[in-house]
């Protein structure tokens, strides 16, 4: 277990090893939550949640209807380009 100080400013320096672990670059907007005697840090959302309702018609298609059988296909090949990217 690594520890910290509060500086005179009230700033925490969090590890390096923490926020490499967390992946946390620099900027990263993080939500302070406290628990009992303790505080809970998690990353910030960044866009607020929303329903169904909200987004859907928000997407246009004029094409063809596509069939599930499509849709399964790309998803694969798209995650199988990402994967070869990743694993050069």
């Amino acid at each position: 277990m690594e520890t910290t100080k509060v500086s005179s400013k009230g700033q925490v320096v969090l590890p390096k090893s923490v926020r490499d672990a967390l992946d946390w670059p620099p900027g990263t907007n993080l939500s302070v939550e406290v628990k009992g005697h303790s505080v809970l840090l998690r990353p910030a959302r960044t866009i607020r949640p929303t329903t169904i309702d909200e987004v859907a018609g928000s997407i246009k298609y004029d094409g063809p209807p596509i069939t599930l059988e499509d849709m399964d296909r790309a998803v694969l090949e798209e995650a199988r380009a990402r994967w070869e990217r990743k694993n050069r």
